[in-house]
C-alpha cells in the first residue's frame, strides 16, 4: 500500500516538500492518544530477545533512526511510535542556519538512494535545547543528539562552536555525536584528520563533563565512508586513546560509481545515501571492529534496507544499527520489518543473544 502511495503521490512531489508533509502527518498522529496507541501497537511490537544494552543505556532493540530526519527534535514521539528503538536528532549547530539554497534534496529511485546538500539547516543549539528541556514524552525512548559546525564559523574556531552546542544540549542527550563527516559544510571533513579531531573531541568531552555532573554523557564520532582505510584505523585508534564511547559508520558519500539513475541526478552535488552505500559502510564497520573489538560501541548505518542488512551489520561488529533513506522508500512498516526479521535471524542462528552475535563474522574472518 505504501509503495503504491509513494509512486502515486510522494514520487511526484519535491522531495523536501514530501519530507515535510510526511513529517507533519507523523507528528499529528503522535498527538492523538487513541491513534498513537493503535499505531504503536501495530508498528512497534517489542521482542524481548532484541533488548539491547549499549552506551550504558537500555533499549527495546538495536535499530534506530539516523540523524538528518528530525533535525530540530520535533517528532521524537512520532518516530518512536513508528518503532525506532532510538532516535538521533540533528545535526544541530551552535547557531541557527537556513542551510543551502533549494533544491537540495534529490531522490534516485532507480538506485534506492538520496542525494542531499541540506547544509545542516536547523534552529540552532539554544532552540533545540529548549525544546528538549520542555518535552513531555509519550513514548520513552533513547535520544541521541548529533552536533556539527556552524557554516560561518571558520575551521580554526570549530572546537568552540562544538563546545557551545555541547554546553546547550548535553544535559538533554542520552548520547552525543560529533559529526565531522558531512560533505555539505565547507571544510568540515578536514576535521576528521586526527591532528584536528583530537583537540576537538577532547574539548567536547570536557564540556560535556563540566556541563553534566550527575552522569557521564556518552560521546561518539560519526565518520565518512570516503576515508582511506589507514585513516579509518587512525580514527579507531584515536577513539580508543581518548576513551570515546563509540563510532558511527558511516555518513553519506561523495562517490557516484555504479549508479543507474539519470546522469543529471547523479551529477548533483551533495552526500549520497541509501543502497549504494551498503558495501563500503559494511567494510568500514568490519574494519573498525577488527581494530577496536569490544572496547567501544560501533553503530552501523548506510544502506540498511532490510533485516538482512541489519543482521549483517551486527555480525560485522555493530551493537546498534540505524536507517534513514530506506525509510523514505519502505514507509511506516520499515522498523517493524527490521525487528521481525532480526528476531527470526537470531532464532535461527547459533547465538543465544544478540550481544553474542555482535562481531561474530568479523572474528571468524580474523581467525582464518
Amino acid at each position: 500500500m505504501y509503495k503504491f502511495f509513494f509512486r502515486l503521490v510522494f514520487k511526484r512531489m519535491d522531495p523536501e516538500q514530501a519530507h515535510y508533509a510526511a513529517f507533519r502527518w507523523i507528528r499529528l498522529a503522535a498527538r492523538v492518544p487513541v491513534l498513537r496507541t493503535f499505531l504503536a501497537a501495530a508498528l512497534a511490537p517489542r521482542y524481548k530477545e532484541l533488548r539491547t544494552e549499549a552506551l550504558g543505556l537500555r533499549m527495546h532493540g538495536p535499530f534506530g533512526l539516523a540523524a538528518g530526519f528530525d533535525k530540530n527534535a520535533v517528532a521524537i514521539d512520532g518516530m518512536a511510535m513508528l518503532g525506532f528503538d532510538h532516535i538521533e536528532i540533528g545535526t544541530v549547530t551552535g547557531e541557527p542556519q537556513p542551510g543551502n539554497p533549494k533544491q537540495r534534496l534529490f531522490r534516485l529511485v532507480a538506485d534506492r538512494a538520496l542525494i542531499n546538500r541540506m547544509g545542516f539547516n536547523n534552529e540552532g543549539s539554544a532552540a533545540v535545547a529548549a525544546r528538549l528541556a520542555s518535552r513531555n514524552p509519550v513514548f520513552h525512548t533513547t535520544v541521541g543528539v548529533n552536533i556539527g559546525k556552524t557554516k560561518v564559523v571558520p575551521e580554526s574556531e570549530a572546537a568552540a562552536d562544538y563546545v557551545k552546542s555541547t554546553e546547550a544540549l548535553a544535559a538533554h542527550a542520552d548520547y552525543l555525536v560529533v559529526n565531522v563527516s558531512s560533505p555539505n559544510t565547507p571544510g568540515l571533513r578536514n576535521l576528521q584528520a586526527t591532528e584536528s579531531l583530537r583537540p576537538l573531541l577532547t574539548a567536547v568531552r570536557e564540556a560535556a563533563d563540566r556541563t553534566v555532573t550527575s552522569r557521564r554523557v556518552p560521546l561518539l564520532v560519526k565518520i565518512a565512508p570516503d576515508l582511506a582505510d589507514e585513516d579509518v584505523d587512525a580514527v579507531a585508534d584515536l577513539a580508543v586513546e581518548l576513551g570515546l564511547d563509540g563510532i558511527i559508520a558511516t555518513n553519506t558519500t561523495i562517490a557516484r560509481e555504479g549508479l543507474m539513475s539519470a546522469p543529471e541526478l547523479v551529477a548533483e552535488t551533495g552526500g549520497l545515501s541509501g543502497a549504494p552505500l551498503k558495501e563500503r559502510s559494511l567494510e568500514v564497520l568490519s574494519r573498525l571492529y577488527a581494530r577496536v573489538g569490544t572496547r567501544i560501541t560501533l553503530v552501523g548505518v548506510g544502506g540498511v534496507e532490510s533485516a538482512e542488512d541489519a543482521w549483517q551489520r551486527i555480525l560485522a561488529g555493530a551493537t546498534l544499527v540505524q536507517g534513514y533513506s530506506a525509510f523514505i522508500y519502505e514507509g511506516p512498516f520499515y522498523a517493524r520489518a527490521i525487528h521481525k526479521g532480526l528476531a527470526a535471524r537470531l532464532a535461527a542462528s547459533p547465538y543465544a543473544t544478540l550481544a553474542e552475535a555482535v562481531g561474530a563474522e568479523t572474528r571468524k574472518k580474523a581467525a582464518l
